[in-house]
Formats: structure tokens, C-alpha cells, sequence
């Protein structure tokens, strides 16, 4: 997926299937990786997806993946849990 942030914290992703947009609700950086934490929607209970950045130095756009394995899931959610202290994040 390739992205750009745009207004609103909200960011963009063209897909094969076409553009996809998410908020962005945090960001972080763990062992030299930045992350984002971003969900489909501004209402309660949204789904979330934590986004690592992928991008070579050289590049225009943003790519990003979706974080997949369960134990940097997991390490990763706790990260965001203490950064959005008020905000109840579930997986």
C-alpha cells in the first residue's frame, strides 16, 4: 500500500482495489521503524490496523504495510495503549 497524510489526520492509500482512507490516530517509532496506528472510522468502536512504514530513503510516497505478526502486534499495541492513555484499544 502506498499513502499520503492529508488534512485532518487523515491519510490515503491506493490499493489494487482502489483508494482506501484512514485516520490516523497515533504515531510512533520502535527500534528505528516508525508505525501508525490508524482505524477506518472517527466513531467508537472502529477497527483499528497498526501500519509500519516501509519506505526506501529514496522514495517519493509513503508505502506502509500492515503488521501481521502477532507478537510485534501485541508489543506494539502496548506502546499505543500507554500513548493514548485514554483510549481502550483491542486487536
Amino acid at each position: 500500500m502506498e499513502g499520503k497524510t492529508g488534512e485532518n489526520e487523515r491519510i490515503v492509500f491506493q490499493t489494487d482495489e482502489g483508494e482506501v482512507r484512514f485516520y490516523v490516530l497515533e504515531q510512533t517509532r520502535v527500534a528505528g521503524v516508525n508505525y501508525i496506528l490508524v482505524t477506518d472510522s472517527e466513531e467508537d468502536e472502529a477497527e483499528c490496523l497498526i501500519l509500519k512504514d516501509v519506505s526506501d530513503e529514496a522514495g517519493m510516497e509513503a508505502v506502509y504495510e500492515i503488521v501481521e505478526d502477532d507478537q510485534m502486534l501485541e508489543a506494539l499495541q502496548k506502546v499505543f495503549s500507554e500513548l493514548l492513555e485514554d483510549t481502550d484499544i483491542e486487536m
